[in-house]
């Protein structure tokens, strides 16, 4: 099963105590990286939505943004810590008195000092909260995932396609291999009349030259790896786990083959063939980068 690594997804949760809106957006990355960012009366739950988003979306770059929307006269009620309202109320009429100032410590200022003013949650409301924030992100993933499928079958498409082009020029090299070892000892044939003008060609000689050069420029091995590395593509297409990184393994096994098919030809028509392969490769690995 192909799904893309790039996706959006959206969620939220409503009950009678607020709102939990999840926003979760993936790019390509080689690894899976997850990345979360919450208000701080929610970051005791965030190992649970780290392993929620592990647990399906296994590859690439993913960024996952909370929001916690309170209901009015709900449950988590505001809390006023008045000990320390008074602590902090002394220290700035102290700093006052030091100074020498006459600006007035005012209510506004103290309620903006750190835990002064906080939400009461009451007793069990805990697992509710977790109950509600991994519902939004499990909402979230499922949105995502139904878009990466969705452009997975549009990258399916384009890959099969070009697996055949991969096929019809790798047959095309295999039918011209013949021809090169024929054609080079018309060449040289050739070259040697010339050169030895009058002279006996010594056959033996030529035969044991058009031989080494048959060796030398001999590609059945890679032929017959290229044709098991487009079986092995085709098989991992049909994969339901996610299968980016074999493909992209696939890819360096592909470019092997063909750059020494192309270091052994001998001809213009088959680095022609050559390059035209090569070329539709680096298509298809730019395409396989997007596949989680």
């Amino acid at each position: 099963m192909i799904k893309s690594m790039t996706g959006y997804g959206k969620s939220v949760v409503e009950t009678d105590t607020g709102r939990t809106i999840v926003e979760i957006r993936s790019v390509n990355h080689r690894y899976g990286e997850v990345y979360v960012k919450m208000p701080r009366t929610l970051l005791a739950f965030e190992n649970d939505v780290r392993k929620a988003v592990g647990d399906r979306l296994k590859r690439g770059k993913i960024e996952v943004f909370v929001q916690r929307e309170e209901a009015v006269g709900g449950e988590n009620l505001p809390n006023v810590n008045v000990p320390l309202a008074k602590a902090y109320r002394d220290a700035f009429e102290q700093l006052k008195r030091e100074l020498d100032l006459a600006d007035p410590v005012t209510l506004p200022l103290i309620l903006s000092q750190r835990d002064v003013l906080s939400a009461r949650e009451e007793d069990g409301n805990e697992d509710a909260l977790r109950g509600e924030l991994l519902g939004a992100v499990r909402g979230a993933v499922e949105a995502m995932e139904t878009m990466r499928l969705r452009e997975g079958e549009a990258l399916l498409a384009d890959l099969t396609a070009r697996r055949r082009t991969l096929s019809d020029i790798i047959e095309r090299i295999a039918l011209r291999a013949p021809a090169m070892v024929a054609e080079y000892a018309a060449r040289l044939r050739e070259r040697l009349t010339q050169l030895l003008s009058g002279t006996t060609l010594d056959e033996t000689r030529f035969a044991q030259e058009v031989a080494l050069m048959a060796d030398r420029s001999d590609i059945t091995e890679e032929l017959v790896r290229f044709r098991s590395h487009l079986v092995q593509f085709d098989d991992t297409l049909k994969l339901s786990e996610p299968v980016g990184r074999k493909l992209d393994f696939l890819m360096q096994e592909f470019n092997r083959e063909v750059n020494t098919i192309g270091s052994k030809a001998g001809d213009a028509d088959t680095a022609a063939l050559v390059v035209e392969l090569k070329a539709e490769l680096e298509k298809i690995r730019e395409q396989v980068q997007n596949i989680e």
